[in-house]
């Protein structure tokens, strides 16, 4: 009931109909539409929450959009995050998916052919966590100690923007890989001293405790981004259009503050505590979170990004954004669904420009 309760609200978004121009009508159509989402539950369980694109697949809002056309719609979650899609990708076997900075910018740099269509997820605070009983007070007091991350992904470049903003480098640290699972058993068990995690549900459980908290800070985090395969852009935009229009009716579902308990009861689905994603976004409204724009902010933080990737030695070769980023089917979206005005949009700092100004 949750799931028709929720598709009917997606549905009520707008009463704008997005219809297709004639020329559609004779362009081929894919079978299967192949969606990659970059992580998993708790225990590997295929559900995620925390974003627009995780409502999407839980709600079916895209197997509602082509279930008339005879289209099926896959998702596949990887436990192995951003770069098990990136070895997926590579291989073929993905039209779609979500990455956060650091894998998007390593894929682009390896050769991997996509082209950014809509943010997702941006903002939040930052909490660096120890076991409940360290001595530690600052961050000094854990050098040469045991910091887990999961390497490759958009935390290891959060870590190190961390590191940097105290002083520190890797190096001042043992840095291991472990995924949010791993992290908080061996946070239990004291088998690291340090990890960025949200933190309630650890504290609840008498596990772990903050040590550093840091809110809104816009220089720590970097929008995650949606993309499509450049092959699959260029052989069915007509079909692409209809993902990204599908999609803003999500995001815009997700943007609205009267569903804010309802998504978050909704991603709690996950294995992630509802208090977690509760008190987490309570210092942030709904749009700031889940904004698509392609705006001076986003476009600024990925090329940030690039810089900080190559300074921490993460990615090997330069990497261009010349020709990465396509709008067209967001601007087709906002104007047919006429939600051109509903987010705002920020300047490459992090704040946010007034509705004369900002331009997209």
């Amino acid at each position: 009931m949750l799931r028709i309760k929720l598709f009917a609200a997606l549905l009520g978004v707008t009463a704008s109909l997005f219809t297709l121009p004639g020329s559609a009508l004779a362009e081929e159509k894919p079978a299967v539409i192949r969606f990659a989402i970059p992580g998993a539950g708790t225990g590997g369980r295929p559900i995620t929450g925390g974003s627009y694109l995780s409502t999407a697949h839980l709600t079916g809002a895209l197997e509602q959009e082509f279930k008339h056309d005879a289209i099926k719609v896959q998702w596949t979650l990887y436990p192995g995050a951003g770069p098990a899609v990136n070895e997926s990708f590579a291989s073929g076997l993905v039209d779609f998916s979500g990455h956060g900075d650091l894998p998007i910018i390593v894929g682009r740099s390896t050769g991997l052919k996509h082209k950014v269509i809509l943010s997702y997820s941006r903002f939040g605070n930052l909490y660096f966590v120890v076991p409940v009983d360290s001595p530690a007070k600052t961050l000094a007091d854990l050098k040469g100690k045991r910091i887990s991350v999961f390497k490759g992904t958009a935390g290891q470049l959060q870590l190190n923007r961390l590191f940097e903003k105290f002083g520190f480098t890797e190096k001042d640290f043992k840095v291991v890989s472990m995924n949010t699972d791993t992290t908080k058993s061996a946070l239990a068990t004291k088998d690291i001293d340090g990890a960025i995690i949200t933190p309630f549900d650890l504290q609840a459980r008498g596990v772990a405790r903050v040590l550093l908290e840091i809110k809104d800070d816009p220089k720590l985090t970097a929008p995650a981004s949606i993309w499509v395969s450049e092959e699959f852009e260029k052989k069915y935009p007509q079909i692409t259009q209809r993902v990204v229009t599908a999609l803003l009716k999500v995001a815009h579902w997700n943007s609205d503050e009267k569903n804010r308990k309802e998504a978050f009861k909704l991603w709690s689905q996950s294995g992630t505590a509802y208090d977690d994603y509760l008190k987490s976004w309570e210092s942030y409204t709904l749009k700031e979170r889940s904004t698509p724009l392609l705006d001076d902010y986003y476009v600024a933080s990925i090329q940030k990004s690039i810089e900080e990737a190559r300074r921490y030695k993460l990615i090997r070769r330069d990497v261009s954004t010349d020709g990465w980023f396509e709008p067209k089917y967001l601007n087709q979206a906002l104007k047919d669904l006429k939600l051109e005005n509903y987010w705002d949009r920020y300047d490459v700092a992090g704040n946010k420009l007034p509705n004369k100004l900002a331009q997209q």
